[in-house]
């Protein structure tokens, strides 16, 4: 008898009020539209940007003999300095960090 009641019950709700396919149904999920995914193109497989030095170029200004005879601030600073007319921002400490230390260790 409970059972008689139950699917009469549900007949009439599913008359009455339909419902939505829920989530995880497979009515839902053949409606939705699946975009496949792309993923962002590796930076090992694209060409090397015209706008950057080559390799050759980069080598040569760190391996220029009158630049590595400077000290090391010097020599950053001429990178830096090297880089800048190629057009490119070659970061580099511009402040001695030790001498900062030792100030603050004096106060």
């Amino acid at each position: 008898m409970r059972d008689l009641i139950a699917r009469a019950l549900s007949w009439v709700l599913a008359v009455l009020a339909p419902r939505r396919p829920g989530l995880h149904s497979a009515e839902h999920l053949a409606a939705q539209v699946v975009e496949p995914e792309t993923a962002p193109p590796s930076m090992w497989m694209t060409p090397w940007p015209p706008s950057l030095p080559t390799r050759k170029t980069a080598e040569e200004i760190f391996r220029d003999e009158r630049i590595n005879a400077l000290p090391l601030l010097q020599r950053e600073r001429s990178y830096a300095a090297a880089f800048a007319t190629l057009g490119i921002d070659y970061d580099f400490p511009t402040m001695d960090l030790g001498s900062v230390i030792a100030r603050q260790r004096a106060v």
